[in-house]
């Protein structure tokens, strides 16, 4: 069992929980780790490493198996991405987000979509990708302008998505635009070819992190959908939006804790090696305490999202306030932890060669995203006192 792993089985896991953990962290070890400097250096999506990690059950993690997924938990999820993520946090996040669209496919497609774009997500040959935010909706979701207009035995959609993480690359587009009135309820959702005529992809954002994915515009310009691809029903779309966030955020504060460990690892293993006075650093007590608090933090962190995870998978009313503060803890802790290592490492920790800048730069982004970190703290306040 590796050192990652061990630390994050305090209690409460099964035989086969920390079977898969152990599984994951090795495939991470032995197939992302020792690329993700490269990957991050040359902005390269490795389709052909995120397509392997198929062959342990990554394309569908909590796809029914019934749907040829792997049908497991949000718990089991927390565990593969945390470990996953010790790899790479960029390759790990983008997995998470092909899974989301995975899942929703299954949950509220109906059967002739699940059998033609399911089973590709779950085995891999197709990757997805979540189109929601736009230029000018990224809090406020429900004010998109996407537009989905009928016309005969289609939708005819025109708008722009912002942000998108693996577009141009992937296959499959699950974009939510609006067939209705202003707001929430107008919103449906729909499921896009890469390939169809009108629509096209930005170029490549230029990113402070996250570059081993790509992050491009999903310009849609009277793109032609058939009505079979509408995904649920008319103005369900946000419903269907939003139910995935919760999980979301519970994946992306484990992204966290995953590159959080690794830089701690690899803060720990430079103390151990590195000399400041005739004296490894190991022996300063100052830095001891600084480790310390580290890996304390870390672990109030996993707790805490453990046990959002647990409450997801029990259908808990509390789930979606312990997601936001588990999301709100767990990616401020990872990135508090990976900038602290930084610091451990002097000023060789502001080089490229020994990966720690790499994790700061990665885990900054997931105080951003799904839903920011303000957002999870108006999240937890109007649920906390029912004001707002």
């Amino acid at each position: 069992m590796s050192r990652s792993t061990a630390a994050a089985l305090p209690f409460g896991l099964t035989e086969e929980q920390q079977t898969i953990s152990g599984m994951v962290r090795e495939f991470a070890d032995s197939e992302i780790a020792p690329h993700a400097l490269e990957w991050d250096a040359e902005h390269h999506f490795p389709v052909d490493v995120i397509k392997k990690s198929a062959d342990l059950g990554m394309g569908g993690i909590y796809v029914s198996e019934e749907a040829g997924g792997t049908g497991m938990g949000r718990m089991d999820a927390a565990l593969i991405f945390e470990a996953m993520s010790t790899g790479c946090p960029s390759v790990a996040a983008y997995i998470s987000i092909h899974n989301m669209v995975a899942w929703m496919i299954d949950k509220y497609g109906r059967a002739e979509l699940k059998e033609k774009y399911l089973a590709p997500l779950v085995s891999m040959d197709n990757l997805g990708s979540y189109c929601l935010t736009e230029p000018n909706a990224g809090s406020d979701a429900a004010a998109l302008r996407t537009s989905a207009r009928e016309d005969g035995d289609s939708y005819v959609l025109n708008g722009v998505k912002q942000f998108i993480s693996g577009a141009g690359a992937t296959e499959t587009y699950l974009v939510m635009a609006r067939t209705g009135q202003d707001g929430s309820r107008g919103i449906s959702a729909f499921i896009l070819e890469k390939g169809m005529e009108g629509l096209s992809f930005g170029p490549n954002e230029q990113k402070m992190g996250w570059r081993a994915q790509p992050t491009r515009q999903v310009i849609m310009e009277n793109v032609r959908v058939p009505k079979e691809n509408l995904l649920g029903e008319p103005g369900q779309g946000f419903k269907i939006a939003m139910s995935g966030l919760d999980g979301g955020r519970l994946n992306i504060g484990a992204c966290s804790l995953g590159g959080g460990q690794s830089a701690l690892e690899k803060a720990i293993d430079y103390m151990g090696e590195r000399q400041a006075f005739g004296t490894e650093l190991s022996a300063f007590q100052a830095l001891r305490f600084e480790v310390a608090e580290m890996q304390t933090k870390l672990e109030a962190a996993r707790s805490l999202l453990w046990r959002a995870a647990n409450a997801y998978d029990a259908g808990d009313p509390n789930t979606s306030l312990l997601s936001a503060m588990a999301k709100l803890t767990a990616t401020d802790s990872g990135f508090d932890v990976a900038n602290r290592a930084l610091q451990l490492h002097g000023g060789y920790g502001y080089l490229t060669e020994y990966g720690i800048e790499k994790l700061v730069r990665d885990l900054r982004v997931h105080q951003i995203l799904e839903g920011s970190n303000e957002i999870m703290r108006v999240i937890i306040s109007r649920k906390s006192t029912g004001v707002g």
